[in-house]
């Protein structure tokens, strides 16, 4: 349970962090692919690895970079008005 916390604390610092550097009233795609990616990296690489830490971390780590190269093609494919 305690790991899970962990992953929580992560995927919230980084979307508090993600947030309050984004322009406009609306998260940009990157932000809300970085934010998700990290979440859902970190719950898979919690349940691949069996709650390890490293495993959770190192998962948040590459689902947020997934996630914010998504997030960055989508605002290229639809730009803001």
């Amino acid at each position: 349970m305690s790991k899970f916390l962990i992953a929580l604390g992560i995927a919230l610092v980084t979307a508090l962090g993600a947030g309050c550097s984004s322009s406009g009233s609306r998260p940009s795609g990157e932000t809300i692919g970085t934010v998700g990616g990290a979440v859902g990296g970190g719950l898979i690489g919690s349940a691949v690895t069996g709650g390890s830490t490293i495993g959770t971390i190192g998962g948040a780590v590459v689902g947020g970079a997934v996630g914010n190269q998504v997030g960055d093609k989508y605002d290229e494919r639809h730009p803001r008005k």
